[in-house]
């Protein structure tokens, strides 16, 4: 590389919507700069977890630095970080922006901007990045590119004629991109002889060399036999082997400012490795620490029992071993009357509840009975005390509540303009509350609701997709806790509590809920030979009752004719018995109705 080394160098990400073609782009890149060859490609080579392929979609961060000699002769080091587009995701995508300078704005050339596209374009504004924005899928008959352009420049306020337009399937118009990201996005700021700085933007764990930490060095260089000190933990290591992506690991003797590239430390646990810390030497002048970023909150909780009580140690290894890759879950152990012991987890949201599980049942093959998803509830006490909730269990007696705070989001909602009354139905009726309306394109708009965090994480997207046919994208964000009216709604079957499927619900909507739930349960629970009573109720007040009737045998086939009272009496033993039998009687619920009362309340 001729000239100072930090003016050759080119760090950037590419963030989307979700299926924009963030990594088919990636994948272009990588072949048009020679970084992989013809024989290693295949489709969405960056996404290496066998979920991420099969649902289609990126799920952690990757990092992959190319060389490229650039039309002026020179030869770049570009270092892409490729990013998740699901709004589960958008922590990795922040922790991501951190690391460069520059960031590809890519937009569906036939589906226009979407919701995620414009908080993604929001973080990277914060992040104070050069945004070059890239109509991508320009060869699809559908295609509107001068539409799509327009919708950016209303939305994102980026002028429409510096939209690059390709397509990442065909690779046309991918060489311009690589131009245009040595020309607009800035080369890093950075001194190779000040003291180290570096950023630890993530980390994965390696069964055979521990933890790998991806990071970003912001000043001074990074060598092999170091002594490395991270404020964060209060620890110091020696740095056994530094080098790049490319995006296998390929070592290198240093690391300089500017760079992008991983570190092994023979580390052997993720906890000792906080995302977001800093890396300075150990000895020597040492430099101030980086701000780094804040740590993700688990918005949605939900307990996760094994089928079978003999896995549970099973099950605490299997969520250890995910924790070591997946920094933004947390669990911790619970019992449950109906279910056993388990774990109450935390998830930044529905679709990273879904992909935890998953990879639970596949990876580990555990059989999971999974609870109903609940958000975070902070109650105020009488005492003046306040305390969070993860679930109804944790409630207090309703005497010591003076009040119950829920989150509250901001929901921006892309939509086409034939939608709106739907969508503001949809909305208003889950205790939506409008904000604004604005116009994105011909005929596309954004709508902006303040909503119960609660209210969207069920179902509200699949209801959003049929009332839109497909076309309508979300995004939310927390804005605050809100105090609002609500109860625990408690289930009971036989008279006695079923923990698990009690939840926190807005005292207008606990009938409602209450009926559903316990209709879904009378049709799942056998039949005793005595009757069972299934309830809902808030704070001892039952709002919904059903009977599962009992099994009855007939006693009086033997009597042919003769005086009545012979039939009365063995009538009378039957409901002597029956009334015993209710008294010791165990109600055992199977594991699908569980399953079917989660699917009610999906």
């Amino acid at each position: 590389m001729s000239g100072p080394l930090t003016q050759r160098i080119r760090n950037f990400s590419i963030i989307a919507h979700i299926d924009h073609g963030k990594s088919t782009l990636a994948d272009r890149l990588m072949e048009l700069t020679g970084t992989v060859t013809a024989r290693e490609m295949q489709a969405q080579l960056l996404d290496d977890m066998e979920l991420e392929r099969e649902r289609g979609i990126t799920i952690k961060a990757k990092a992959v630095s190319m060389h490229y000699t650039a039309k002026d002769g020179n030869r770049y080091l570009l270092n892409l970080i490729d990013t998740p587009g699901h709004v589960d995701f958008s922590y990795e995508v922040e922790k991501s922006l951190e690391a460069c300078e520059g960031a590809l704005l890519l937009v569906d050339a036939s589906q226009g901007v979407e919701a995620q596209t414009v908080a993604n374009a929001h973080l990277a504004e914060v992040a104070g990045l050069a945004m070059i924005p890239v109509l991508n899928k320009v060869d699809l008959p559908t295609a509107q590119p001068d539409e799509a352009a327009m919708e950016i420049e209303n939305a994102i306020c980026l002028p429409a004629e510096d939209c690059l337009h390709c397509s990442a399937k065909t690779g046309v118009g991918v060489d311009d991109v690589l131009e245009a990201i040595v020309e607009r996005v800035p080369p890093p700021e950075g001194q190779s002889e000040a003291p180290l700085q570096a950023l630890i933007f993530d980390s994965f764990f390696d069964d055979y060399r521990g933890v790998v930490i991806y990071c970003r060095i912001v000043n001074g260089t990074l060598e092999k036999r170091q002594r490395i000190w991270m404020p964060g933990t209060k620890t110091a290591y020696e740095v056994l082997e530094v080098g790049h992506m490319k995006p296998a690991m390929q070592p290198r003797d240093k690391l300089s400012a500017g760079e992008v590239g991983y570190l092994i430390s023979n580390i052997k646990r993720l906890d000792d490795v906080v995302v977001g810390d800093s890396i300075l030497i150990e000895k020597g002048e040492r430099a101030e620490p980086l701000p780094g970023f804040k740590r993700p909150k688990p918005m949605v909780f939900c307990g996760l029992f094994p089928t079978n009580a003999g896995d549970f140690d099973d099950l605490r290894k299997a969520l250890d071993k995910l924790k070591l890759n997946d920094s933004s879950f947390s669990y911790e152990p619970e019992s449950s009357d109906a279910l056993g012991f388990g774990y109450r987890c935390g998830f930044l949201g529905l679709l990273h509840m879904a992909i935890v599980q998953e990879r639970l049942e596949r990876e580990d093959n555990m059989d999971l009975v999974q609870t109903a998803p609940t958000v975070v509830y902070q109650i105020q006490l009488d005492d003046g005390s306040e305390r969070e909730v993860h679930s109804p269990s944790e409630l207090p007696d309703g005497s010591q509540i003076r009040a119950m705070l829920e989150p509250i989001v901001k929901l921006s909602i892309m939509i086409p303009a034939e939608s709106i009354g739907s969508v503001m139905r949809l909305a208003t009726d889950r205790r939506g509350r409008y904000v604004t309306t604005e116009v994105i394109g011909h005929n596309r708009q954004m709508l902006t609701f303040e909503i119960p965090l609660a209210e969207i994480i069920y179902d509200f997207h699949d209801k959003l997709k049929s009332v839109t046919r497909g076309y309508g994208t979300m995004d939310y964000e927390l804005i605050e806790y809100r105090q609002g009216n609500l109860v625990p709604l408690r289930v009971m079957v036989n008279g006695e509590d079923v923990d698990a499927l009690c939840t926190i619900v807005h005292r207008d909507d606990a009938e409602r809920r209450g009926r559903e739930v316990i209709q879904a349960l009378r049709k799942e629970i056998p039949r005793q030979m005595f009757q069972i009573p299934i309830q809902a109720a808030i704070y001892g007040k039952i709002v919904a009752r059903e009977n599962i009737r009992a099994l009855s045998k007939n006693v009086t086939a033997k009597c042919y004719g003769g005086d009545i009272s012979r039939k009365r009496k063995l009538w009378e033993k039957q409901k002597k018995g029956k009334k015993r039998m209710k008294m010791v009687g165990n109600v055992e619920i199977p594991q699908k109705a569980f399953l079917a009362v989660l699917k009610s309340d999906d």
